[in-house]
């Protein structure tokens, strides 16, 4: 089970749409598929070093609740802070809580 206090911060989970315009031309726009309760949490020292086995520029850790068709081509949106998603963990395997393993882009960006 999922510690409510624990999931202290606000997110938006983002992903591109591709619309057309007035012209009839493609444009790619963020979206926000969700709004959900989470936590995040810089990764430091010791777990950043282990991190950077699944990838080079992992530096945030995301919990949330279990929810079904998150993928890696989405986005976190914490803040000012734009999180691409580089691993989605259920290290429970029941269905309970993600763990997403993340590297920051630059402020803003996909808002």
């Amino acid at each position: 089970m999922v510690a409510a206090g624990r999931l202290r911060h606000r997110l938006a989970i983002v992903q591109n749409s591709t619309e057309l315009d007035d012209y009839g031309e493609p444009v790619t726009r963020p979206q926000t598929v969700a709004t959900v309760w989470g936590s995040v949490e810089a990764l430091s020292g010791r777990e950043l070093l282990l991190a950077q086995q699944v990838s080079a520029e992992t530096t945030h850790r995301v919990f949330l609740r279990w929810r079904d068709g998150l993928t890696k081509d989405m986005r976190v949106v914490h803040r000012e802070s734009t999180l691409e998603i580089e691993s989605i963990l259920d290290r429970s395997g029941r269905r309970i809580e993600l763990e997403l393993l993340c590297k920051e882009t630059k402020p803003g960006a996909g808002q």
